[in-house]
Protein backbone atom coordinates (compact mmCIF):
# COMPACT_ATOMS: atom_id res chain seq x y z
CA UNK A 1 0.00 0.00 0.00
CA UNK A 2 1.30 3.45 -0.91
CA UNK A 3 2.32 5.85 1.85
CA UNK A 4 0.61 9.26 1.99
CA UNK A 5 3.29 11.87 1.29
CA UNK A 6 2.28 15.44 2.12
CA UNK A 7 4.56 18.22 0.88
CA UNK A 8 4.04 21.67 2.39
CA UNK A 9 5.29 24.45 0.11
CA UNK A 10 5.63 25.22 -3.57
CA UNK A 11 9.19 26.47 -3.93
CA UNK A 12 12.46 24.97 -5.13
CA UNK A 13 12.75 22.38 -2.35
CA UNK A 14 9.13 21.21 -2.53
CA UNK A 15 9.11 20.96 -6.31
CA UNK A 16 12.31 18.90 -6.44
CA UNK A 17 10.95 16.43 -3.88
CA UNK A 18 7.68 16.03 -5.78
CA UNK A 19 9.52 15.56 -9.10
CA UNK A 20 11.85 12.83 -7.89
CA UNK A 21 9.94 10.69 -5.39
CA UNK A 22 8.48 7.44 -6.76
CA UNK A 23 4.78 7.44 -7.60
CA UNK A 24 4.81 3.67 -7.15
CA UNK A 25 5.73 4.08 -3.48
CA UNK A 26 3.90 7.26 -2.51
CA UNK A 27 0.53 8.95 -2.92
CA UNK A 28 1.75 12.55 -3.23
CA UNK A 29 -0.04 15.80 -2.42
CA UNK A 30 1.39 19.34 -2.49
CA UNK A 31 -0.14 21.96 -0.19
CA UNK A 32 0.65 25.59 -0.99
CA UNK A 33 -1.24 28.92 -0.77
CA UNK A 34 0.46 29.91 -4.03
CA UNK A 35 -0.80 27.97 -7.06
CA UNK A 36 2.49 28.23 -8.95
CA UNK A 37 6.20 27.70 -8.60
CA UNK A 38 8.16 30.95 -8.94
CA UNK A 39 11.69 31.05 -10.34
CA UNK A 40 12.90 33.68 -7.87
CA UNK A 41 16.40 34.28 -9.38
CA UNK A 42 14.71 36.20 -12.20
CA UNK A 43 12.13 37.96 -10.01
CA UNK A 44 14.00 41.29 -10.05
CA UNK A 45 13.99 41.19 -13.87
CA UNK A 46 10.20 40.91 -13.88
CA UNK A 47 9.76 44.14 -11.89
CA UNK A 48 10.83 46.23 -14.88
CA UNK A 49 9.63 44.05 -17.75
CA UNK A 50 12.94 42.47 -18.78
CA UNK A 51 11.04 39.20 -18.43
CA UNK A 52 7.33 38.67 -17.88
CA UNK A 53 6.02 37.09 -14.69
CA UNK A 54 4.21 34.37 -16.64
CA UNK A 55 7.56 33.34 -18.10
CA UNK A 56 9.08 32.53 -14.71
CA UNK A 57 6.12 30.77 -13.10
CA UNK A 58 5.08 27.14 -13.42
CA UNK A 59 1.56 25.98 -12.44
CA UNK A 60 1.57 23.48 -9.57
CA UNK A 61 -1.72 22.05 -10.74
CA UNK A 62 -0.85 19.21 -13.10
CA UNK A 63 2.91 19.77 -13.15
CA UNK A 64 3.37 16.01 -12.66
CA UNK A 65 0.80 13.34 -13.42
CA UNK A 66 -0.88 11.79 -10.36
CA UNK A 67 0.49 14.43 -7.97
CA UNK A 68 -2.41 16.19 -6.28
CA UNK A 69 -2.35 19.91 -5.54
CA UNK A 70 -4.25 21.58 -2.69
CA UNK A 71 -4.36 25.38 -2.80
CA UNK A 72 -4.31 26.19 0.90
CA UNK A 73 -2.11 27.46 3.69
CA UNK A 74 -0.86 24.97 6.25
CA UNK A 75 -1.65 26.48 9.67
CA UNK A 76 -0.64 23.71 12.06
CA UNK A 77 0.91 20.26 12.38
CA UNK A 78 -0.19 17.54 14.81
CA UNK A 79 2.46 14.80 14.86
CA UNK A 80 0.43 12.70 17.31
CA UNK A 81 -2.50 12.24 14.93
CA UNK A 82 -0.34 12.66 11.81
CA UNK A 83 -2.51 15.44 10.42
CA UNK A 84 -1.94 18.94 9.08
CA UNK A 85 -4.44 21.76 9.52
CA UNK A 86 -5.05 23.71 6.34
CA UNK A 87 -6.96 26.87 5.48
CA UNK A 88 -8.02 27.09 1.83
CA UNK A 89 -7.63 30.54 0.31
CA UNK A 90 -11.32 30.68 -0.65
CA UNK A 91 -12.71 29.42 2.67
CA UNK A 92 -12.67 30.69 6.24
CA UNK A 93 -13.02 27.27 7.82
CA UNK A 94 -10.00 25.05 8.46
CA UNK A 95 -9.81 21.35 7.67
CA UNK A 96 -7.22 18.59 8.12
CA UNK A 97 -5.17 16.36 5.86
CA UNK A 98 -3.62 13.06 7.01
CA UNK A 99 -0.07 11.98 6.20
CA UNK A 100 2.27 9.06 6.66
CA UNK A 101 5.32 11.08 5.64
CA UNK A 102 5.45 14.87 5.92
CA UNK A 103 7.84 17.23 4.11
CA UNK A 104 8.00 20.82 5.37
CA UNK A 105 9.38 23.16 2.72
CA UNK A 106 7.53 26.39 3.48
CA UNK A 107 10.50 28.71 2.95
CA UNK A 108 10.66 32.02 4.81
CA UNK A 109 9.10 35.48 4.74
CA UNK A 110 10.47 39.03 4.61
CA UNK A 111 12.16 40.31 7.78
CA UNK A 112 11.35 43.94 8.65
CA UNK A 113 12.88 44.02 12.18
CA UNK A 114 9.88 45.94 13.55
CA UNK A 115 10.97 49.15 11.80
CA UNK A 116 8.07 51.63 11.51
CA UNK A 117 6.71 51.75 7.96
CA UNK A 118 8.70 48.76 6.73
CA UNK A 119 5.60 46.54 6.76
CA UNK A 120 3.05 49.12 5.63
CA UNK A 121 4.86 51.50 3.28
CA UNK A 122 7.94 49.75 1.86
CA UNK A 123 7.29 47.26 -0.93
CA UNK A 124 8.70 43.76 -0.36
CA UNK A 125 10.33 41.79 -3.18
CA UNK A 126 9.90 38.07 -2.61
CA UNK A 127 6.72 36.83 -4.36
CA UNK A 128 5.20 37.20 -7.81
CA UNK A 129 2.52 39.54 -6.44
CA UNK A 130 5.30 41.76 -5.05
CA UNK A 131 6.92 42.07 -8.49
CA UNK A 132 3.56 42.91 -10.06
CA UNK A 133 2.90 45.65 -7.50
CA UNK A 134 6.40 47.10 -7.89
CA UNK A 135 6.17 47.16 -11.69
CA UNK A 136 2.85 48.97 -11.54
CA UNK A 137 4.15 51.42 -8.97
CA UNK A 138 7.21 52.28 -11.08
CA UNK A 139 4.97 53.10 -14.04
CA UNK A 140 2.68 55.19 -11.82
CA UNK A 141 5.64 57.17 -10.47
CA UNK A 142 6.79 57.91 -14.01
CA UNK A 143 3.33 59.07 -15.08
CA UNK A 144 3.00 61.32 -12.03
CA UNK A 145 6.44 62.80 -12.66
CA UNK A 146 5.37 63.84 -16.16
CA UNK A 147 2.58 66.10 -14.83
CA UNK A 148 3.46 69.71 -15.75
CA UNK A 149 2.12 71.05 -12.43
CA UNK A 150 4.94 69.46 -10.40
CA UNK A 151 7.91 71.41 -9.14
CA UNK A 152 11.42 70.10 -9.80
CA UNK A 153 11.76 69.13 -6.13
CA UNK A 154 8.48 67.19 -6.16
CA UNK A 155 9.54 65.39 -9.33
CA UNK A 156 12.89 64.43 -7.83
CA UNK A 157 11.20 63.01 -4.74
CA UNK A 158 8.76 61.00 -6.86
CA UNK A 159 11.63 59.54 -8.86
CA UNK A 160 13.84 58.74 -5.86
CA UNK A 161 14.03 54.97 -5.44
CA UNK A 162 15.51 53.57 -2.22
CA UNK A 163 16.41 49.87 -2.04
CA UNK A 164 16.86 48.56 1.51
CA UNK A 165 19.15 45.53 1.52
CA UNK A 166 22.47 45.01 -0.27
CA UNK A 167 22.11 41.29 -0.92
CA UNK A 168 21.71 39.77 -4.41
CA UNK A 169 17.97 40.57 -4.66
CA UNK A 170 18.36 44.24 -3.78
CA UNK A 171 21.45 44.67 -5.95
CA UNK A 172 19.84 42.99 -8.97
CA UNK A 173 16.71 45.11 -8.61
CA UNK A 174 18.83 48.29 -8.50
CA UNK A 175 20.69 47.15 -11.64
CA UNK A 176 17.48 46.33 -13.50
CA UNK A 177 15.91 49.65 -12.49
CA UNK A 178 19.02 51.48 -13.67
CA UNK A 179 18.72 49.76 -17.07
CA UNK A 180 15.09 50.87 -17.31
CA UNK A 181 16.00 54.46 -16.45
CA UNK A 182 19.01 54.61 -18.77
CA UNK A 183 17.28 53.05 -21.79
CA UNK A 184 13.48 53.19 -21.84
CA UNK A 185 12.80 56.26 -19.68
CA UNK A 186 15.60 58.29 -21.26
CA UNK A 187 14.18 57.40 -24.69
CA UNK A 188 10.46 58.03 -24.08
CA UNK A 189 10.62 60.71 -21.36
CA UNK A 190 14.04 62.42 -21.52
CA UNK A 191 12.72 65.45 -19.62
CA UNK A 192 12.53 63.45 -16.36
CA UNK A 193 15.42 60.99 -16.78
CA UNK A 194 17.92 63.32 -15.09
CA UNK A 195 15.72 63.45 -11.97
CA UNK A 196 15.80 59.68 -11.34
CA UNK A 197 17.95 58.54 -8.43
CA UNK A 198 18.60 55.04 -7.05
CA UNK A 199 20.03 54.50 -3.59
CA UNK A 200 20.93 51.16 -1.99
CA UNK A 201 20.96 51.15 1.82
CA UNK A 202 22.84 48.30 3.51
CA UNK A 203 23.21 47.85 7.28
CA UNK A 204 26.43 45.86 6.89
CA UNK A 205 29.84 47.20 6.02
CA UNK A 206 29.64 45.95 2.40
CA UNK A 207 27.09 44.89 -0.20
CA UNK A 208 26.96 41.33 -1.57
CA UNK A 209 28.67 39.90 1.51
CA UNK A 210 28.48 36.34 0.10
CA UNK A 211 30.76 37.31 -2.82
CA UNK A 212 34.52 37.69 -2.83
CA UNK A 213 36.13 41.01 -1.98
CA UNK A 214 37.26 41.53 -5.59
CA UNK A 215 33.74 41.07 -6.95
CA UNK A 216 32.21 43.30 -4.26
CA UNK A 217 34.56 46.09 -5.26
CA UNK A 218 33.72 45.58 -8.91
CA UNK A 219 30.00 45.87 -8.09
CA UNK A 220 30.65 49.16 -6.27
CA UNK A 221 32.54 50.54 -9.27
CA UNK A 222 29.81 49.37 -11.66
CA UNK A 223 27.17 51.12 -9.56
CA UNK A 224 29.26 54.30 -9.39
CA UNK A 225 29.41 54.37 -13.21
CA UNK A 226 25.63 54.01 -13.32
CA UNK A 227 25.23 56.75 -10.68
CA UNK A 228 23.63 54.36 -8.21
CA UNK A 229 24.38 55.54 -4.67
CA UNK A 230 25.36 52.86 -2.15
CA UNK A 231 25.07 53.60 1.58
CA UNK A 232 26.80 50.90 3.65
CA UNK A 233 26.86 50.71 7.47
CA UNK A 234 23.52 52.53 7.38
CA UNK A 235 20.53 51.26 9.34
CA UNK A 236 16.98 52.29 8.55
CA UNK A 237 15.11 53.85 11.47
CA UNK A 238 11.80 54.58 9.75
CA UNK A 239 10.13 54.35 6.35
CA UNK A 240 7.82 57.23 5.42
CA UNK A 241 5.63 57.80 2.38
CA UNK A 242 8.17 60.20 0.89
CA UNK A 243 11.39 59.41 2.74
CA UNK A 244 13.59 56.86 4.49
CA UNK A 245 15.04 57.94 7.84
CA UNK A 246 18.42 56.47 8.80
CA UNK A 247 19.56 55.72 12.34
CA UNK A 248 21.93 58.71 12.31
CA UNK A 249 18.99 61.02 11.60
CA UNK A 250 19.67 61.56 7.90
CA UNK A 251 16.54 61.68 5.74
CA UNK A 252 16.67 60.22 2.22
CA UNK A 253 13.92 61.35 -0.18
CA UNK A 254 12.00 58.30 -1.40
CA UNK A 255 9.09 58.23 -3.76
CA UNK A 256 9.28 54.45 -3.54
CA UNK A 257 11.05 52.12 -1.10
CA UNK A 258 11.86 48.49 -1.92
CA UNK A 259 12.55 46.15 1.02
CA UNK A 260 14.84 43.14 0.62
CA UNK A 261 16.74 43.28 3.89
CA UNK A 262 16.41 39.76 5.23
CA UNK A 263 14.14 36.82 5.95
CA UNK A 264 12.42 35.27 8.97
CA UNK A 265 10.53 32.01 9.60
CA UNK A 266 6.96 31.56 8.42
CA UNK A 267 4.05 31.40 10.85
CA UNK A 268 3.88 27.62 10.44
CA UNK A 269 7.54 27.11 11.38
CA UNK A 270 7.29 29.52 14.30
CA UNK A 271 4.12 27.95 15.72
CA UNK A 272 5.29 24.34 15.37
CA UNK A 273 6.32 22.33 18.42
CA UNK A 274 9.56 21.14 16.82
CA UNK A 275 13.02 22.06 18.08
CA UNK A 276 14.28 25.33 16.56
CA UNK A 277 17.51 27.28 16.41
CA UNK A 278 17.88 30.86 17.67
CA UNK A 279 16.55 32.17 14.34
CA UNK A 280 13.37 30.10 14.52
CA UNK A 281 14.35 27.50 11.91
CA UNK A 282 13.34 23.87 12.41
CA UNK A 283 16.28 21.74 13.54
CA UNK A 284 16.91 18.64 11.41
CA UNK A 285 19.61 15.99 11.26
CA UNK A 286 21.91 15.18 8.34
CA UNK A 287 19.07 13.18 6.72
CA UNK A 288 16.81 16.28 6.95
CA UNK A 289 14.64 14.53 9.54
CA UNK A 290 13.02 16.69 12.19
CA UNK A 291 14.32 15.90 15.68
CA UNK A 292 12.39 13.05 17.36
CA UNK A 293 10.08 12.61 14.36
CA UNK A 294 11.19 9.87 11.98
CA UNK A 295 8.50 10.54 9.35
CA UNK A 296 8.74 14.34 9.27
CA UNK A 297 11.36 16.14 7.16
CA UNK A 298 12.17 19.84 6.78
CA UNK A 299 14.37 21.50 4.18
CA UNK A 300 15.16 24.80 2.54
CA UNK A 301 15.03 28.17 4.29
CA UNK A 302 12.80 26.89 7.12
CA UNK A 303 15.32 24.28 8.31
CA UNK A 304 18.71 24.16 10.01
CA UNK A 305 21.30 21.39 10.32
CA UNK A 306 23.40 21.97 13.47
CA UNK A 307 26.97 22.78 12.54
CA UNK A 308 26.04 23.52 8.91
CA UNK A 309 25.28 27.16 8.14
CA UNK A 310 24.16 26.97 4.53
CA UNK A 311 23.24 30.15 2.62
CA UNK A 312 19.53 30.82 2.23
CA UNK A 313 19.56 30.40 -1.54
CA UNK A 314 17.59 28.52 -4.17
CA UNK A 315 20.71 26.44 -4.82
CA UNK A 316 20.64 24.92 -1.32
CA UNK A 317 16.88 24.31 -1.42
CA UNK A 318 17.13 22.67 -4.83
CA UNK A 319 19.95 20.34 -3.79
CA UNK A 320 18.13 19.37 -0.61
CA UNK A 321 14.95 18.72 -2.58
CA UNK A 322 16.75 16.46 -5.04
CA UNK A 323 18.42 14.60 -2.18
CA UNK A 324 15.21 14.11 -0.20
CA UNK A 325 13.20 13.03 -3.24
CA UNK A 326 15.63 10.14 -3.79
CA UNK A 327 16.08 9.44 -0.08
CA UNK A 328 12.35 9.02 0.55
CA UNK A 329 12.36 6.09 -1.87
CA UNK A 330 15.26 4.56 0.04
CA UNK A 331 13.47 5.01 3.39
CA UNK A 332 10.29 3.45 1.95
CA UNK A 333 12.28 0.34 1.03
CA UNK A 334 13.53 -0.06 4.59
CA UNK A 335 17.06 1.17 3.95
CA UNK A 336 19.01 4.17 5.22
CA UNK A 337 20.25 6.72 2.64
CA UNK A 338 23.52 8.59 2.75
CA UNK A 339 23.51 11.87 4.70
CA UNK A 340 22.89 15.10 2.79
CA UNK A 341 25.99 16.82 1.45
CA UNK A 342 25.91 20.30 -0.03
CA UNK A 343 28.09 21.18 -3.01
CA UNK A 344 28.53 24.91 -3.53
CA UNK A 345 28.37 25.65 -7.25
CA UNK A 346 28.95 29.38 -6.90
CA UNK A 347 26.97 32.61 -6.73
CA UNK A 348 25.71 34.79 -9.56
CA UNK A 349 24.40 38.36 -9.61
CA UNK A 350 23.45 41.01 -12.15
CA UNK A 351 24.66 44.57 -11.53
CA UNK A 352 23.13 46.39 -14.51
CA UNK A 353 24.39 47.61 -17.89
CA UNK A 354 24.91 44.03 -19.15
CA UNK A 355 27.46 43.36 -16.41
CA UNK A 356 27.42 40.51 -13.93
CA UNK A 357 29.30 38.71 -11.17
CA UNK A 358 30.11 35.01 -11.02
CA UNK A 359 31.77 33.72 -7.85
CA UNK A 360 32.52 30.06 -8.56
CA UNK A 361 34.79 27.40 -7.00
CA UNK A 362 37.00 27.77 -10.08
CA UNK A 363 37.42 31.52 -9.51
CA UNK A 364 35.67 34.83 -9.97
CA UNK A 365 34.32 36.25 -13.21
CA UNK A 366 32.96 39.75 -13.76
CA UNK A 367 31.64 42.00 -16.48
CA UNK A 368 30.00 41.04 -19.76
CA UNK A 369 31.10 37.41 -19.72
CA UNK A 370 29.72 36.95 -16.19
CA UNK A 371 26.41 38.46 -17.37
CA UNK A 372 26.24 35.92 -20.20
CA UNK A 373 27.01 33.15 -17.70
CA UNK A 374 24.30 34.51 -15.37
CA UNK A 375 21.74 34.34 -18.16
CA UNK A 376 22.82 30.91 -19.40
CA UNK A 377 22.84 29.27 -15.96
CA UNK A 378 19.43 30.63 -15.01
CA UNK A 379 18.02 29.66 -18.38
CA UNK A 380 19.13 26.06 -17.88
CA UNK A 381 17.69 26.01 -14.33
CA UNK A 382 14.18 26.99 -15.41
CA UNK A 383 11.72 24.17 -14.78
CA UNK A 384 10.10 23.56 -18.17
CA UNK A 385 10.85 23.97 -21.85
CA UNK A 386 7.91 26.38 -21.96
CA UNK A 387 9.59 28.69 -19.43
CA UNK A 388 12.92 28.51 -21.25
CA UNK A 389 11.35 29.51 -24.57
CA UNK A 390 9.33 32.33 -23.00
CA UNK A 391 12.31 33.80 -21.15
CA UNK A 392 14.52 33.78 -24.26
CA UNK A 393 11.70 35.46 -26.18
CA UNK A 394 11.32 38.08 -23.42
CA UNK A 395 15.04 38.87 -23.50
CA UNK A 396 15.01 39.34 -27.27
CA UNK A 397 11.81 41.39 -27.13
CA UNK A 398 13.24 43.71 -24.47
CA UNK A 399 16.45 44.12 -26.46
CA UNK A 400 14.75 44.80 -29.80
CA UNK A 401 11.67 46.79 -28.75
CA UNK A 402 12.42 47.98 -25.22
CA UNK A 403 10.56 47.29 -21.99
CA UNK A 404 6.83 47.90 -21.75
CA UNK A 405 5.99 50.96 -19.65
CA UNK A 406 2.22 50.51 -19.61
CA UNK A 407 0.24 49.35 -16.58
CA UNK A 408 -3.30 47.97 -16.54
Amino acid sequence: MKRKLLILGGGFAALQVAKRVSLALYDIAIVSPRDHFLFTPLLASSTVGTVELRSITEPLLGFRKDVRFVCAEATGIDPASKTVRIKPSHEAQESTLPYDTLVIAVGARIQTFGIPGADTIALPLKESVDARVIRGRIVEQIKKALLPSLTREERRTLLSFVVVGGGPTGIEFAGELSDLARREIRRVAPEISADISITVVEAGSEILSVFSQTLRRYAMRAFARQKITVRTASRVKEVREDAVVLSDGEVLPAGMTIWSAGIRPTNLAQSSSFSKDNRGRIVVNSYLQVSDHQDIFALGDCSFIPGKEYPTTAQVAQQQGKYLGKSLDVWAKGRTPKPFGYFHQGMLAYVGNNKGLADTPAGGLRGWMAWLMWRWVYLTKLVSLRNKVLVVFDWFKARLFGRDLSHF
